[in-house]
């Protein structure tokens, strides 16, 4: 039978474990999707999804607007703010809904993208439906890790992770929806099989001019030429997002470089990937972005 979750590259065992226990009618309902930025725990979150409300049926325009996460039959409940933390008064807004529509449709699902970022009240407020969910509702929580989610809620669902894809699966995928792109190589060394990254990075001019700065970050550090850095770094400054992206993308250079084959030496990748995370951190805690980035860049070139 013809699935949704068939279109999600490589997990051969938590595709056909979840679609198994579809067919068996043994679903748990309460699903935690567990994998690192850009393994594709959204995506698979919207195929199970559709599989769940329209089995048989991935290619049917209904399947198709939940895969699109336009549905009525799906709500997404997702962090906001400068916190990033998802709000007891979303929560208690998609309680309602799903205690109101419930009996209306075939079914609904909930996905609650970054289960993570769940606050102690948040979680508590998600417990009283998911402990009794109404008959067909489904909840997908997606997150980094089982450890990053709070033991209230990992405890009452059923999960499942999902690792990066090999290589030669990556540039696949890639080759077959952009046939002109020619760092396909770079960009499956630099998100080592993460193809959600790569596809972000293609698909936005943004993303695209971010990691060309990683990556020149990454020669300028190669190079002990701490100007270059800086101005690198002050391109970003001003806007704390774009400036912590800009860190994380370096990382995945750092990471790519260590690996064999980078930008950067083995040592100077390593010294590279944890200098970025403590800049991170400074950023995360609201630490002046210019001073924490001019540190950096005199860390990073440092002999």
């Amino acid at each position: 039978m013809a699935s949704a979750l068939d279109a999600l590259v490589g997990n051969e065992t938590v595709k056909q474990s979840l679609l198994a226990a579809m067919q068996r009618g043994r679903l748990a309902h309460s699903i935690l999707l567990c994998g690192e930025e850009g393994c594709g725990a959204g995506f698979a979150a919207r195929c199970l999804a559709a599989d769940f409300l329209y089995p048989g049926a991935p290619e049917s325009p209904a399947a198709q607007a939940v895969l699109a996460g336009d549905s009525p039959e799906l709500m997404v409940l997702a962090g906001s703010g400068a916190s990033g933390e998802i709000r007891i008064d979303d929560v208690r807004s998609v309680r309602r809904k799903v205690y109101d529509t419930a009996l209306s449709a075939a079914g609904r699902a909930v996905i609650v993208k970054g289960a993570d970022r769940l606050n102690a009240s948040s979680a508590n407020a998600l417990l009283k439906v998911i402990e009794e969910p109404p008959e067909n509702v489904l909840f997908i929580f997606t997150a980094p890790s089982e450890a990053s989610v709070l033991p209230t809620i990992r405890s009452r669902c059923c999960a499942y992770s999902l690792a990066p894809v090999t290589a030669q699966e990556c540039r696949a995928y890639l080759a077959a929806r952009f046939p002109a792109e020619r760092e396909l190589d770079a960009l499956c060394r630099i998100f080592e099989g993460r193809i959600g990254s790569a596809v972000r990075v293609l698909g936005d001019a943004a993303e695209r001019q971010a990691l060309a700065d990683a990556r020149s970050l990454a020669r300028a550090v190669a190079r002990r030429d701490v100007y270059a850095a800086m101005q690198l770094l002050a391109k970003a400054e001003r806007d704390r997002a774009a400036s912590r992206r800009l860190l994380a993308l370096f990382s995945s250079v750092c990471a790519a470089s260590l690996a064999g084959g980078g930008e950067l030496a083995p040592a100077d990748a390593a010294r590279g990937a944890r200098q970025a995370a403590r800049t991170d951190a400074l950023l995360a805690a609201n630490v002046n972005g210019k001073l924490a980035l001019t540190c950096l860049a005199g860390a990073l070139c440092a002999g």
